[in-house]
C-alpha cells in the first residue's frame, strides 16, 4: 500500500502543502547466522521502490492505529514476516521530507525494536520496496544517518535492555 487512503483525501485538499503525520521506524533484528565468535546482530532492510534507500522498515499509522499495531502491520506487508515487538527505541521529528511525488511532510517517528516470530525469509510485499534482506549492523548499506543511529539505538537496547534510555528527540541524545 503505497500512500494510504487517508493521505489520499488530505492531499486532494491540500496538494503538496506540508503535513504532520504518525509513523513508525522498525527495526527488526535477529541474532548473526554466522559461528563466528564476532558475528554482529543482524537488521532486517528493505530498498525503498521511491528512491532506491536502504532502510528499515517504516510506515504510516492509520487514524486511531497505535503506533506498536503499524509497526507490526507494516512489517507484514513490506516483507510477510509476523514480527513482535521487543522494545520502545525512541521518539522524534524527523526533518521535513519531501517525496518524489512533490508531498511534504514531516513525521513524528516513534522506533520500535522487533523480533521475528517463526519462519525469518523476508520477501518483498508490497510495490513499496525493490528488495529486502538481512544485513550485519557492521555492514550497512543504510546512508541516512537517522536510520543508522535508528539501528544503532535498537542494536544498544538488546544488549543493555535495563539501563538503555530510549532516544527523545533525534538530534541530541538525553539522559
Amino acid at each position: 500500500m503505497p500512500v494510504p487512503e487517508f493521505i489520499t483525501e488530505i492531499r486532494s485538499k491540500i496538494g503538496h502543502d506540508p503535513l504532520w503525520l504518525p509513523g513508525v521506524t522498525a527495526v527488526v533484528l535477529r541474532d548473526s547466522t554466522t559461528d563466528s565468535v564476532w558475528a554482529a546482530p543482524e537488521v532486517l532492510l528493505v530498498r525503498r521502490s521511491d528512491n532506491g534507500a536502504w532502510t528499515p522498515v517504516t510506515g504510516i499509522s492509520e487514524p486511531g492505529e497505535d503506533p506498536d499495531v503499524t509497526a507490526v502491520r507494516e512489517v507484514a506487508e513490506e516483507t510477510g514476516l509476523t514480527a513482535t515487538v521487543e522494545a520502545l527505541v525512541g521518539v522524534g521529528a524527523t526533518d521535513t521530507i519531501t517525496h518524489v511525488n512533490g508531498d511534504v511532510a514531516t513525521y513524528l517517528s516513534v522506533v520500535m525494536r522487533l523480533s521475528v516470530v517463526g519462519d525469518d525469509t523476508p520477501v518483498v510485499g508490497d510495490d513499496e520496496s525493490t528488495d529486502v534482506g538481512w544485513f550485519p549492523v557492521t555492514h550497512l548499506p543504510v546512508d541516512k544517518p537517522r536510520m543508522r543511529m535508528a539501528i544503532a539505538d535498537a542494536v544498544a537496547q538488546r544488549k543493555h535492555p535495563q539501563t538503555f534510555v530510549p532516544r527523545l528527540g533525534f538530534h541530541k541524545r538525553q539522559r
